[in-house]
């Protein structure tokens, strides 16, 4: 999880939410992602989906078997979703995200017995830190828009 919060770091520094994954095989990292919507122009560039396309390219592969997803912050359902297509068996984030989370707060899709994959789900790894990034960028974010006005 602390090379995810490196990723979101990244993200935070390029004006971006501050979310970072890291998909680990065999106790290595093969992919690294962090948020990119801004800089790409792009709503579904989430640091989940930039580190699966990462993984399947190292992995050659779209099944991501035999690995972990470590994310920053609960995935929302597109990222949720993306992990249950991919075959991911394990997934594990920092702090819940009460507005758009999908793996336990809003919805349980990687749970989801109706799917034809389930992945085993591990929250609250690093919460306090994970948020906290977050909750420093929304607060910026605000000084930054009351200033201009």
């Amino acid at each position: 999880m602390r090379q995810a919060l490196v990723e979101a770091e990244k993200a935070f520094g390029l004006d971006e939410v501050p979310i970072g994954c890291v998909i680990v095989r065999d106790e290595r990292i093969i992919a690294k992602g962090h948020n990119l919507t801004e800089q790409l122009k792009d709503a579904t560039a989430h640091a989940e989906m930039m580190a699966i396309t990462a993984a399947s390219a190292a992995l050659e592969s779209r099944y991501l078997t035999d690995t972990t997803l470590y994310v920053t912050i609960e995935p929302c359902p597109m990222c949720a979703g993306a992990i249950v297509l991919a075959r991911i068996p394990q997934l594990v984030f920092g702090a819940y995200d009460p507005k758009a989370g999908a793996c336990g707060t809003l919805y349980n899709i990687p749970e989801d017995a109706r799917l034809n994959h389930r992945v085993q789900i591990i929250p609250g790894v690093l919460d306090a830190e994970c948020a906290s990034l977050v909750s420093e960028y929304f607060r910026k974010r605000r000084i930054k828009t009351v200033a201009a006005s």
